[in-house]
């Protein structure tokens, strides 16, 4: 048999191979449901209502929820002057086209990023990005919700109560990967992610980590305006 496909078996040793598998998906399932309650009886910390800047000029971190209580920030590297920013960030974000959903769950979810919102806003024309951006340039709020100007990408969960804004949740690495599809979709197929770092039978393809991810420049090529 070629390389890199699993054995083949009768429908019997596959659905009892397929049983056992669900068995784990399910409890890996009740522990998510387990977190997710943990984490809506978390505690809350306020932070400053800063004032960004968005296509129409400064605007209020309070006013960024657009009437709504509940607000998730996507916090985008940025490197000033670079006509191609992060490729994790660019691609990651590119799943999130249609938000509107979220209306129904008094929320929204914005990039910000440190970069200057002239740039932000034409980055976002030239890969096609769907999300609303907003700049944090000039201000502390990067560096107060762990996404300081010149480091990584995170997320962030806030909530507003009148023009209080309170931080009730934040991840940053592997832990965005919850949020979107894209791992969740490799990660079904026979090969996974062909990562190096998989643990995987012998004989799968396998390249070096990231190297099969659209580069930002790829995304730009797909989706962008220009």
């Amino acid at each position: 048999m070629s390389a890199g496909l699993p054995p083949v078996v009768d429908v019997d040793t596959w659905r009892r191979e397929l049983d056992e598998l669900r068995a784990r998906e399910k409890a890996a399932t009740r522990e998510l449901d387990a977190i997710a309650a943990q984490r809506r009886r978390m505690p809350m910390v306020e932070v400053t209502d800063h004032t960004l800047t968005g296509p129409g000029g400064p605007i209020a971190l309070s006013d960024i929820f657009d009437g709504r209580s509940q607000l998730i920030v996507y916090n985008h590297m940025w490197t000033d002057g670079a006509a191609l920013q992060c490729g994790g960030c660019t691609g990651y974000t590119s799943q999130f086209t249609r938000l509107d959903f979220l209306d129904n769950y008094d929320a929204r979810f914005v990039i910000v990023t440190n970069g200057p919102i002239g740039e932000a806003l034409d980055y976002k024309r030239r890969v096609g990005n769907r999300m609303d951006w907003y700049s944090a340039a000039g201000t502390t709020f990067g560096t107060e919700v762990d996404a300081a100007p010149g480091e990584g990408f995170a997320i962030n969960v806030f909530l507003r109560d009148g023009q209080r804004v309170f931080r009730t949740w934040h991840t940053a690495g592997r832990g965005t990967e919850q949020l979107g599809h894209s791992f969740s979709l490799l990660d079904i197929l026979p090969w996974g992610r062909q990562e190096e770092w998989q643990d995987v039978p012998d004989g799968w393809p396998q390249r070096p980590t990231y190297s099969g991810w659209a580069s930002s420049a790829d995304i730009a090529r797909l989706y962008g305006e220009a």
